[in-house]
């Protein structure tokens, strides 16, 4: 049989400053009924739908040196991608780089750090992956039908 995951694990010099910071970017909680306080050496926020993976912040002594070896990839769940981008800057996230376009219009993410330096990005919500996907079939679609018949 095979595991699922049941959360990521993110290290951290301030663990409830640090949850307390990804509360409102991912639309996530405390555990119903075990809080997050401050000193706390971990703190766990879980998404209120239950749909989501949880997440555990760790206290450990080292700060952060190196590009993470993992990272999280974030999707809207209602926005647009660009709405969302504006959303978590003006949270406070920091740009590290903005793939945006890079593959054509309307294509690519954006790089972010938090406040510890880990690095997330915001890619495109599902909506505007589905419409993406339609614009190229429809544009191959488009150039079969004007290729010339065969004589």
């Amino acid at each position: 049989m095979a595991s699922f995951i049941s959360h990521v694990t993110v290290d951290s010099s301030d663990p409830y400053s640090l949850s307390e910071w990804w509360k409102p970017v991912l639309g996530y909680q405390d555990v119903p009924g075990d809080p997050n306080l401050p000193g706390h050496e971990e703190c766990v926020i879980v998404d209120p739908d239950g749909k989501g993976v949880d997440v555990l912040f760790i206290e450990v002594p080292e700060a952060k040196s190196v590009k993470n070896r993992v990272h999280l990839d974030l999707r809207p769940r209602a926005d647009l991608r660009d709405a969302e981008i504006e959303r978590v800057k003006a949270h406070g996230a920091i740009v590290v780089a903005d793939h945006r376009g890079i593959y054509g219009p309307g294509s690519g993410w954006v790089t972010f750090a938090d406040p510890e330096g880990n690095e997330f990005c915001v890619l495109r919500s599902r909506e505007e992956v589905a419409a993406g996907e339609k614009a190229a079939e429809q544009a191959v679609a488009q150039a079969a039908a004007a290729e010339p018949a065969d004589a």
